[in-house]
């Protein structure tokens, strides 16, 4: 099978700490990558840091901060002078009828889901341009192209990201920077904590994804040649009929 070969390439993960973002990092170190770890539990990253070992840099930042992203990006442009993969993992989601969430609610998935993916797309651009193959995928799920009852406001940022992104394909297209969305059904990992033992059953009764699972699909993606966009994956448990 061709495909490229990833060694000394850079990839940003936000997100990194845990779940999909920790099973991307790890991939992506097998393949030869060298992985910025991003999230805001610095522990977590440290953790996995000492894991990973050269391969790896730890960046705590919020990627809801704009000034925070920024600085992440500076440092990628200083010691690394340019970046060919944007893993836009980070996300947060609450579950409650429209009626009864509230503002804060409302707010905190907007910055993370799209505040977050905004600031850190902007800032990663001009670092991708005239890598070959680079790539900006982020992470959307089956919740932003079928609405999920009692997820109305997380469904509408993932429905966002989905747009942004096919916009955002057109814009880059010129420049050979691959825009990709992977939209995942259901997935063991710490999301949905809020609601943790539905999430639990519903997880089991489906026989979820795992983390690895996605992580595969971004690095399958990513690996394509330099000139083959992989524009959208939506993947779930063969059990997932709906959403």
């Amino acid at each position: 099978m061709k495909m490229q070969d990833l060694t000394g390439k850079v990839a940003v993960i936000t997100g990194a700490s845990s779940g999909i973002g920790q099973a991307a990092a790890r991939l992506l170190v097998a393949e030869g990558t060298h992985v910025i770890l991003a999230a805001r539990r610095i522990d977590r990253l440290t953790a996995l840091a000492k894991e990973l070992g050269d391969a790896a840099t730890v960046v705590q930042v919020d990627v809801a901060d704009h000034a925070q992203v920024k600085a992440l990006f500076e440092q990628v442009r200083v010691r690394f002078g340019g970046l060919d993969l944007l893993f836009n993992n980070a996300g947060t989601g609450v579950s409650a009828s429209f009626e009864e969430s509230t503002p804060e609610d409302w707010k905190t998935m907007v910055d993370v889901n799209l505040h977050g993916v905004f600031n850190c797309t902007h800032e990663a651009i001009p670092l991708m341009r005239g890598r070959a193959g680079a790539m900006i995928s982020s992470v959307s799920s089956v919740g932003g192209r079928y609405g999920v009852q009692n997820w109305s406001v997380y469904s509408a940022t993932k429905y966002a990201v989905v747009g942004f992104h096919d916009a955002l394909r057109k814009e880059l297209g010129p420049d050979r920077i691959r825009v990709s969305v992977i939209e995942p059904g259901a997935v063991w990992t710490e999301f949905g904590q809020n609601v943790s033992e539905a999430m639990k059953e519903r997880r089991e009764k489906l026989d979820a994804l795992s983390a690895e699972d996605v992580a595969q699909a971004l690095v399958y993606a990513f690996a394509q040649p330099a000139n083959v966009l992989v524009e959208e994956i939506m993947l779930r448990p063969v059990l997932q009929v709906a959403p």
